[in-house]
């Protein structure tokens, strides 16, 4: 039997050796970024492109992504808002403390659940948003039970979320990038999960319709986006440069221009776990913000405020900024101090820390904001939950018609 001729063997190319790197962080250098040499082995010039290039999956939302209040909360909880002319809600991130240090974050709850009065219906926050880091570690199903049903077994709320870049992540036994999340806060119905029924708790799965979403409420509109998986800076494009979450806040902003064009004088929120300015913890993510300043230029809108999480600990800035024919303040705060961590952060002095951003107020340890909206303005309020009891801390009023805020 003749045998079959032999076949050349493929050789591969050869892969040049690269020296070695004379730091381990590839950009340490004084060099501007327009004036540096692309990286031989990452073909990039900046930190921010070689993470661009390994972002995560962003997930499709079902259907139009826009919520209604009256869809979570009842025609009742909306009727009491409104008959108080104004909302009021709670909201910080970072949350998650894996190996039942827990402490901070149970002070944390405790005193949001404080603002809550049966009585007094209309005063009651309309629910807690979540600025994302809901869990940390492994096996991320599992621990939804002692990291996020345990803790606010007693907070009376509805808890809606974006997702941080630990929720995002995917490890064995779940490969799935944001399955956990999605099973909890994305869910196609509201139903008590095994996670918390397993424990006999009664807490049902919020019904987003994606990690990214509008919601509607009497008095403010808000966006919530998805950041990313990387531990720093954020982006709102996905894997393989999907910029479909983009190219929907971009339609969005338009929307509500137009909304607002016709006689809407609701507040503006958007929030990101991501911060877009950041002095300590993380840093902050100018590439994410100029994605949102496109947009907002695009439309011609400005929004009132805009919340992250990320970095551990609590910071406010007050931004001027020109989007289009409109100009305005912007108040950016950062809440990333709901119970994992607390992290360094220096101390806001009214410093410029650039793109037009004024460094007003800082703290290092634990607490969460307090937001109420009426027909004339949105309030700040941020309360230090540090010593183990509540105290005011932080204070910032934005005027909704002129766009000032103060102090």
């Amino acid at each position: 039997m003749a045998r079959k001729p032999k076949l050349p063997t493929a050789r591969r190319p050869k892969v040049p050796k690269l020296p070695p790197m004379r730091y381990a962080h590839p950009f340490f250098t004084a060099t501007p970024p327009v004036r540096r040499p692309v990286d031989p082995a990452l073909h990039a010039r900046r930190m921010s492109e070689v993470i661009q290039a390994k972002m995560g999956p962003i997930p499709p939302p079902r259907g139009t992504p826009t919520m209604q209040l009256v869809d979570i909360i009842g025609k009742q909880g909306v009727g009491e808002i409104t008959a108080a002319g104004k909302i009021r809600f709670h909201s910080v991130g970072d949350t998650g403390r894996p190996g039942g240090a827990d402490a901070a974050q149970e002070d944390v709850t405790n005193a949001m659940t404080s603002n809550y009065n049966p009585s007094t219906p209309g005063d009651n926050p309309a629910f807690f948003l979540h600025l994302g880091d809901v869990i940390y570690g492994h096996d991320k199903e599992q621990l939804y039970r002692d990291e996020f049903y345990r803790p606010y077994m007693k907070y009376p709320g509805k808890i809606l979320a974006i997702g941080g870049n630990h929720d995002g992540e995917s490890d064995p036994p779940h490969p799935k990038p944001l399955s956990a999340f999605l099973a909890n806060f994305c869910a196609t119905s509201a139903v008590v999960p095994p996670a918390a029924d397993n424990v006999r708790i009664f807490r049902q799965t919020m019904t987003q319709p994606g990690v990214y979403w509008l919601l509607q409420a009497p008095f403010v509109n808000m966006i919530g986006l998805y950041s990313n998986i990387a531990e720093g800076p954020g982006d709102l494009l996905g894997t393989n440069r999907d910029d479909k979450q983009i190219q929907w806040l971009k339609k969005t902003l338009a929307d509500l221009k137009k909304a607002k064009d016709g006689g809407d004088k609701a507040a503006l929120v958007i929030a990101t776990h991501h911060p877009p300015f950041s002095e300590g913890g993380h840093g902050g993510s100018p590439v994410m913000l100029t994605q949102i300043d496109d947009a907002c230029t695009g439309a011609g809108i400005i929004p009132h405020a805009m919340l992250a999480g990320h970095s551990h600990n609590y910071q406010r800035y007050t931004r001027t900024v020109r989007f289009g024919a409109v100009t305005g303040e912007i108040a950016y705060v950062v809440a990333g101090c709901g119970g994992h961590a607390a992290s360094q952060v220096a101390t806001a002095t009214g410093g410029d820390v650039g793109n037009g951003a004024i460094f007003k107020k800082s703290l290092r340890g634990y607490g969460y904001l307090l937001l109420t909206v009426d027909s004339n303005q949105l309030v700040i309020e941020m309360f230090d939950t540090t010593s183990g009891t509540k105290r005011p801390f932080d204070k910032a009023t934005v005027n909704l018609a002129t766009h000032k805020v103060t102090p």
